[in-house]
């Protein structure tokens, strides 16, 4: 369902990357919110918790709920999938529709903040995932039912990483939150963050260097092209299989000597992880699966079956602030550079879709009055 990892460069610098899945297209929004922008979140039962962001935010959001012609979506139904701050800060909510179960007892006389808003309140409040640590200690969490997915329980982990890529974990597992620190800066879908931690420890084989050769007895073995040193990598499309995949591809990509060129080179890794529909597909009657149902959208396409593909992809260059999206229906990505909103003193949401882009269309280099 989703797959994310921090890639540094040669100078060290932090870059993060994440897929998207799902079994259909949904109605995804880019949002910037400047600093000043006021939240409430409110929570049934407590009072309501306000607060303004000190940070500009730029977004790849999703409605709470669904749009109806008397209420149509705005801006507070927006909720953070993906985003970043001006301090180089960043949040991603993972899938992990396994974690249901009963929710922590609250005080009811203190306000609480629902999970839902948790991407507004870390990305407006804090530079560091340190201070986010900090705070998620002392601040009541809610996990409340999302009206678009039927009202399951916020089914997802948290993703955290600030400018110096350090990276945590946010985890409600049956109602018990926990932060991890996370020393790979890797994360995918269930089961729980720690569990992946250990089945890193079945896998200390990996190496990126090729063993082509090999005797057996008085035959000597020879491989006849290169990339044997990935025989080892799992070779599913499930959670676990990925987060050891993307940990080899974090640890083992040649670091890249500028900015511009890590960005390529996380491209390139994160294309190891794009899905294309119909890749796996999960028929209704089997037992086992564990897709987000959305409420009030459809596949258009009426099958009799759930596919996931990559809905988007996106990549943040932490120290320039900078965010990359390429959604399914697009070849190349569309940058936004969070330093040219900085006199935007209000919000501005665009469709994803607005910012497709397809092939360049390069004919005229060869053919045109000005070809070599």
């Amino acid at each position: 369902m989703c797959t994310s990892l921090i890639y540094k460069d040669a100078a060290g610098r932090a870059y993060y990357g994440r897929t998207l899945e799902l079994t259909v297209d949904l109605p995804y929004q880019v949002a910037y919110l400047p600093p000043g922008n006021a939240v409430t979140s409110e929570v049934t039962g407590h009072p309501p918790l306000g607060y303004k962001s000190q940070h500009r935010i730029l977004a790849v959001t999703m409605p709470a709920r669904v749009p109806t012609s008397d209420a149509p979506t705005t801006i507070a139904d927006l909720k953070v999938l993906e985003g970043l701050n001006d301090k180089g800060l960043t949040f991603s909510v993972l899938s992990y529709p396994t974690a249901a179960g009963k929710p922590q007892a609250l005080d009811p006389a203190r306000p609480a903040l629902a999970v839902v808003d948790l991407g507004t309140w870390t990305l407006g409040q804090f530079a560091t995932v340190a201070e986010v640590k900090a705070a998620l200690a002392g601040q009541q969490i809610a996990i409340v039912p999302l009206g678009i997915l039927g009202g399951a329980p916020s089914p997802f982990h948290y993703v955290l990483h600030d400018a110096t890529g350090a990276s945590i974990v946010v985890e409600f597992d049956h109602g018990e939150l926990t932060v991890y620190d996370n020393p790979v800066g890797v994360m995918t879908n269930a089961p729980r963050f720690s569990w992946h931690l250990t089945n890193l420890d079945n896998y200390t084989f990996l190496s990126n260097v090729d063993q082509p050769v090999a005797q057996f007895g008085d035959y000597k073995a020879v491989q006849p092209d290169s990339g044997i040193a990935t025989s080892g990598l799992p070779a599913s499309n499930t959670s676990v299989g990925r987060f050891v995949r993307a940990v080899y591809y974090a640890t083992f990509t040649e670091k890249a000597d500028s900015p511009d060129v890590a960005i390529q080179t996380l491209a390139h890794i994160l294309n190891n992880f794009d899905r294309p529909r119909g890749a796996t597909i999960d028929y209704p009657e089997a037992n086992g699966a564990s897709h987000l149902e959305v409420q009030g959208l459809d596949t258009g396409a009426g099958e009799r079956y759930a596919t996931e593909f990559t809905s988007w992809t996106s990549m943040i260059d932490l120290g320039r602030q900078l965010l990359f999206v390429r959604d399914y229906h697009s070849i190349n990505f569309a940058s936004f550079d969070l330093a040219k909103f900085a006199a935007l003193d209000k919000p501005a949401v665009i469709p994803l879709e607005r910012v497709r882009s397809g092939v360049w269309d390069a004919s005229d280099i060869m053919t045109g009055p000005k070809a070599a």
